[in-house]
């Protein structure tokens, strides 16, 4: 489904490049380009997999923009979850550029960006419908409804052409906060022109439409006035308007809201601030004097509704969490769906609760949740009223990408014009046609506490070794100029094998170090070439004698 069109081109052709969000469910990024010009869409971070131990999290490779930083004339931000904000405090490092974002959006980025100490960068607040120019971009943003308050998709109008990108967006005729998505804006940009359109696609798989925010509200009710002690709920912190509804829920049984789990503290705090969550103060307790309430007045909302090992959840399951431990008397109710790659963690926590004895209440027991994403009709009604030239699905999986392009096509594209984006692939169009240009190098950077890109695939090698196999250390301490060893070898066990069990392992492991050096010269082999003779002898005794393969660190000491 790639373009084939020969162009008769004018001077300039549009640029697009997703630097993330194609073929994945998160760190969503797009990058437009023209002539001396460019803008970023979004700045999103994404969960490491499961093979990529100790890593915080995943943020794209912005080499491409530092090379042309000078060009860049702002980021523009769809809305405020971490897919899309994530990576903003890294990336803003490397390419300072002004900020345009709705109110929520920007107060949720200024959060992170003072948190790791970025300043000096501008932030614009804008409102549904506010145009803002850029160099020769000129954008528009259009308000839909999400999972989230403020959420906007953004029309992008240059010499070349108008290219409207959806952001992650719902048809919600019932939202919480009154204000639905505004279908008369894409259906005025529809009768004016698209060149192109960049689509969400992530329920593309899911017929039918999505449930209203709203459903979900007597659910809740029913909860609420059934549960006998506290009631601790688990969600994203950003999906402000579903916890406006839990909070409001909750004091109309006569609850008092407890925040825990930092984002989650945080996010409430920035919310309350700027008037997208309200709690009467009465209503709010700290975590330090929960217990001075009885557990039928108390309602705590807490983040892990993905597993996270660190988050709220989790460390009150495994009793891990200094103020708070679950009762048989609690209800948890868990907010929200597994994103794809999680599942596993959520399992083991939700099995961990009824282990503690109590009640919880997720999405597959009672509807406690809805998607923020637009289903098959949706995604039908927004082509139908946008109806570009080319359209360019985005946000989702490689399969979820093939099939919203088939619905395109089932709509009455032609397949000639519609293109699956690659990660870093460059496609260049205007109102003559479209085609793929070069490929620019591109893909993860890994987030390791303080490090940013240090942590590559030789390190993840070493870890995952480390991890299945153990570690043995070999100390020595060697007299170069007697030629004669002075101390050790020592052996170091660190997750091969229990030391005092296995003495006679480490005894015959020291003998074949033994072995190496009596056999070697001292005073003529170079420290790195005897090293390498102790890994390879001790990697051949240790296989054959109990068939594992540990990291083996030689240590030598001259004296």
């Amino acid at each position: 489904m790639n373009p084939r069109i020969v162009n008769r081109e004018p001077a300039s052709k549009l640029r697009i490049v997703s630097l993330g969000g194609v073929d994945e469910v998160g760190k969503n990024m797009t990058v437009f380009e023209y002539e001396d010009d460019i803008i970023v869409v979004d700045c999103g971070s994404i969960f490491p997999k499961e093979d990529m131990l100790g890593v915080d999290l995943v943020i794209p490779d912005v080499s491409y923009l530092v090379a042309k930083k000078k060009n860049v004339r702002g980021f523009l931000f769809t809305h405020g979850h971490e897919d899309h904000i994530g990576a903003t405090p890294y990336i803003l490092r490397q390419v300072p550029a002004p900020l345009y974002g709705t109110k929520l959006t920007l107060a949720l980025v200024d959060l992170k960006l003072k948190e790791h100490r970025v300043s000096n960068i501008p932030l614009h607040v804008v409102q549904p419908r506010d145009e803002i120019r850029l160099g020769k971009f000129t954008c528009r943003f259009i308000h839909v409804s999400h999972s989230i308050a403020g959420a906007c998709a953004i029309a992008i109008t240059c010499p070349a052409g108008t290219v409207v990108v959806s952001g992650d967006f719902k048809v919600d005729y019932t939202p919480i906060d009154g204000r639905v998505t505004d279908l008369a804006t894409f259906a005025e940009l529809g009768e004016r022109g698209v060149l192109a359109f960049l689509c969400e696609s992530t329920n593309v798989e899911r017929p039918g439409h999505t449930m209203s925010e709203m459903k979900i509200g007597g659910t809740f009710d029913t909860l609420f006035r059934d549960a006998k002690g506290r009631v601790i709920a688990a969600m994203f912190a950003s999906n402000i308007h579903r916890m406006q509804m839990v909070i409001d829920r909750a004091m109309m049984y006569g609850r008092r809201v407890c925040f825990i789990g930092r984002s989650m503290v945080n996010v409430s705090r920035v919310a309350m601030q700027i008037g997208e969550l309200r709690i009467p103060a009465e209503c709010l307790i700290d975590v330090d004097s929960l217990d001075q309430y009885p557990d039928e007045e108390v309602l705590v909302m807490t983040t892990g509704s993905q597993g996270e090992p660190m988050a709220g959840l989790t460390r009150m399951a495994y009793s891990e969490h200094r103020k708070l431990q679950i009762r048989q008397s609690d209800m948890v109710i868990i907010s929200a769906n597994p994103i794809p790659g999680n599942e596993k963690f959520i399992s083991r926590v939700i099995n961990q609760l009824y282990r503690c004895g109590a009640q919880v209440v997720y999405e597959a027991l009672a509807e406690v949740h809805v998607s923020g994403h637009a289903r098959q009709e949706e995604l039908k009604l927004m082509h139908a009223l946008v109806k570009p030239k080319y359209f360019i699905p985005v946000h989702g999986e490689y399969r979820m990408l093939w099939q919203h392009a088939e619905l395109a096509e089932s709509m009455g594209m032609n397949s000639k014009n519609i293109i699956i984006p690659e990660i870093g692939q460059v496609i260049e169009m205007n109102q003559q046609g479209c085609n793929l240009g070069e490929v620019i190098p591109t893909g993860g950077v890994l987030v390791d506490g303080l490090g940013v890109g240090d942590v590559g695939n030789v390190v993840l090698r070493d870890r995952k070794h480390l991890s299945q196999d153990g570690l043995i250390i070999v100390v020595m301490a060697i007299n170069r100029d007697e030629c004669k060893l002075i101390s050790g070898p020592d052996i170091i066990s660190r997750g091969f094998i229990y030391v005092r069990e296995n003495e006679d392992i480490i005894e015959s492991t020291r003998d074949v170090v033994r072995q190496i050096l009596a056999s070697s010269s001292l005073a003529g082999e170079e420290w790195p070439q005897l090293k390498n003779r102790i890994k390879d002898e001790l990697h051949r005794y240790i296989f054959e004698k109990i068939k594992r393969n540990p990291m083996i660190l030689p240590i030598i000491l001259d004296v």
